[in-house]
């Protein structure tokens, strides 16, 4: 039942490696439209007061409704001070957008690998922008396992795994963002090699993992038996690869071993109904954190 895990974000986006600036990899990823702010009105012609549409030039499309206070940042002013990376060592790798546009994103790989616990891991950063409101200009850290390309994404007390940038046009604030994000970069991969290391120390016996993947996957009181079934599927799913797993094996029974299980599961289970949304909002989890591993590392640091 195990294969050659694709990464998160395969089948999205466009690859970008050769592009030279941020402005090429958004060239090459169809990402090079600019956003209008446009006054609303109702059907019968009257300007709605404080609110526009923020709409693609390209094809006017509507990206969202925001108020007047809502300050448009282009992809192009978003991922600017991405290029002072690039001496260090960064690529931009794939690069593209989310929502019908809403979202754009760059991802780029940092070129140090990291050993958490007996695991070869290399760091990504998904610098995203966004077009409807939502959110600000954010860098989030993606940790991928090499050997299976599972995501380590875990909401530790002393690091930053998500952190906003600024859009300032002026090149001191460019170059110090750049540098803000290499240190915070390097605080996160330190810190979850440590915990990746706590986490390998802390046995867990086969009678806990029932235990806390019942927890993880709860039956609720008023379940329906096609329910009931499906949640028994997902456990003995989980189960599975905490036990076979191939990248697993050299793994001691430990609650790092349980983590990654849970990210495998997480990141790799296919739905029981794959919408086509499917990809999109599992790149989302993968660049804001999943909540099934948020819960599964809580609970071993509860334990």
């Amino acid at each position: 039942m195990f294969y050659v895990r694709e990464k998160p974000w395969h089948g999205l986006g466009v690859r970008v490696e050769n592009a030279l600036s941020s402005k090429d990899a958004l060239i090459a990823a169809g990402l090079d439209w600019n956003v209008e702010q446009r006054k609303i009105y109702t059907e019968d012609g009257y300007a709605v007061h404080g609110y526009f549409a923020n709409v693609r030039s390209s094809d006017n499309h509507t990206l969202g409704v925001v108020t007047k206070r809502y300050k448009i940042v282009q992809n192009y002013e978003a991922f600017a001070f991405t290029d002072a990376l690039l001496g260090k060592g960064v690529r931009y790798e794939t690069a593209g957008s989310l929502k019908g546009g809403r979202k754009a994103w760059i991802l780029a790989r940092l070129p140090k690998q990291y050993r958490l616990a007996e695991d070869i891991t290399m760091p990504y950063l998904v610098f995203s922008n966004s077009h409807d409101g939502s959110a600000a200009i954010k860098v989030a850290m993606t940790p991928v396992r090499i050997v299976c390309n599972n995501t380590l994404n875990l909401v530790l007390r002393d690091a930053d795994r998500i952190w906003s940038a600024n859009h300032t046009g002026d090149i001191d604030s460019k170059l110090e963002d750049a540098r803000m994000t290499l240190f915070m970069a390097e605080n996160y991969m330190n810190e979850l090699a440590n915990e990746s290391t706590r986490l390998s120390r802390k046995r867990v016996s086969d009678a806990e993992v029932e235990e806390y993947i019942k927890m993880l996957l709860p039956i609720v009181t008023n379940a329906t038996e096609t329910m009931e079934q499906n949640v028994k599927k997902m456990r003995e799913d989980l189960k599975m690869r905490y036990y076979s797993a191939p990248d697993l094996q050299n793994i001691g029974k430990s609650q790092y071993r349980f983590i990654n299980a849970v990210s495998d599961f997480a990141t790799h289970a296919k739905p029981l109904r794959e919408t086509r949304q499917y990809q999109e909002n599992l790149f989302l989890k993968t660049m804001e954190g999943n909540p099934l591993v948020d819960k599964a590392y809580r609970m071993m640091a509860a334990a």
